[in-house]
This record gives structure tokens, sequence and C-alpha cells, in this order.
């Protein structure tokens, strides 16, 4: 268990960059917030939809979310450099660990919301729309549009995460390599809990392609704490 020292350690540190965090976060955002309007057309021709508003301010709300979601996409590696230097610090990580984490992080997370922007969301989609009909036809709003591609791509990018995470547990000791062997059928009910609530589909294609990469990376964990004899 992580004492409240060490937590405490963790939250001063991460209170050192936040402030610098956030302002480089407002900039990047006012950026892109410019170039939204060609995001914008890019993910709808991706996705094929026509969308449509039903407020006054939905179409410069939805260019503010898609411009912040941009932002966070660009600037996910100083996060996780951030987040995993104060994490280093209550545990004595060095820098060649911090290193290893932020890299593979990043790499995982790109992973997953490439995976999903080009694979997942577009048969998500067309799932959804495959009910309509010629008396039934969609009008997609683009506020709803918007939150609903930036949320679903954040949240498997985040998801892809699991096997860095399952190493730093076991490294710090928080969990051991044989406590994720004797969960598997919990960690099996886990992923299929998170596939139904971040899939854009409860069908069973969509909550397989979530569910398993999240499983394979499950094992990947299992099998990279072993290679590095972290009991």
């Amino acid at each position: 268990m992580v004492d409240q020292n060490k937590l405490a350690i963790f939250i001063l540190a991460l209170q050192k960059s936040v402030h610098r965090l956030g302002i480089s976060l407002f900039l990047l955002t006012l950026v892109i917030f410019f170039l939204s309007p060609e995001l914008l057309k890019a993910v709808q021709e991706h996705l094929s939809e026509k969308l449509y508003f039903f407020s006054v301010a939905g179409p410069f709300l939805s260019h503010v979310k898609l411009s912040l979601f941009g932002a966070v996409f660009l600037l996910m590696p100083w996060f996780l450099t951030v987040l995993w230097s104060a994490m280093g610090k209550p545990f004595k990580m060095g820098k060649g660990q911090i290193f290893f984490f932020v890299f593979f992080t990043c790499i995982l997370f790109y992973i997953g919301t490439i995976f999903c922007y080009f694979v997942t969301l577009p048969l998500g989609i067309k799932f959804l729309l495959g009910f309509g009909s010629a008396e039934l036809q969609p009008v997609i709003s683009i506020s709803r549009f918007v939150t609903f591609v930036t949320v679903f791509v954040l949240a498997f990018g985040l998801a892809f995460e699991l096997p860095i995470f399952m190493v730093f547990m076991g490294r710090v000791g928080i969990c051991t390599r044989k406590f994720f062997e004797r969960n598997r059928r919990f960690a099996v009910l886990g992923i299929a809990i998170i596939a139904a609530l971040i899939t854009p589909t409860p069908d069973v294609i969509n909550m397989g392609l979530m569910g398993g990469p999240l499983y394979f990376l499950y094992e990947a964990g299992i099998i990279i704490l072993r290679v590095m004899r972290i009991q």
C-alpha cells in the first residue's frame, strides 16, 4: 500500500508543473481553434457524417471542444512526463526508469487512439446508423458528435496504457506479478465492463475490438513483469 507520506510527495511534485501545463494547454487550444474548421472537416470526411447544430453557440463550443482535444492529444507526452516524474519521486525512481515509463505510455496511448479512430469508431458508427431507414433519417448534432468522437478516442488511448501501469505497480510493490496471474478471471470481468462502457456500441464485435487488445495487453504486462523478474 502507498503511505500518506508518499502520496504527499507525489501531490507536491505534481503541483509544481500544473500551472505551466495549464497555460500551455490554453495557448495550444487557442492556436488549434483557428485550425479547427479543417480538423472537423477531416473528421467528418473520415466518418462520412453530415452534421447539424441546434443552438446559436453550438458550432463555436464544438470547435472549442475539438481544439481542446487536439491540444491534449499533442501535449500528452508532456502530461505523461509530469505524471511519471511526480510518481517517481516518492519511490526514488531513476531517470532511466522514468524515461522507460514515459516512452512506452506515450507509444501505447497513441496506438490506442489510432486504433479507435481508424477501426472502432467507423465500425461503431456504421452499426448505430444501420438502424436508420427511409422513414428514419439521422440528424446528428455537431456538439454530440464532437463529444462522442473525442471522449472515445481519449478513452481508448488511456485504456491501452494498462501494461505499463501493471509494471509500475509491480516495480514499486503495490501489486505482485502473482497477484495479476491469480486474478485473471477478475481482470476479464473488469475488461468486459470497461469495453462495454468505452465502446460506442454494446454489440459483441465492437466490445471485442476493445476487450481483445486490452486482455492481450494485460497478459503482456504479466510477461513483462516475468522478464523483468519482478515477483
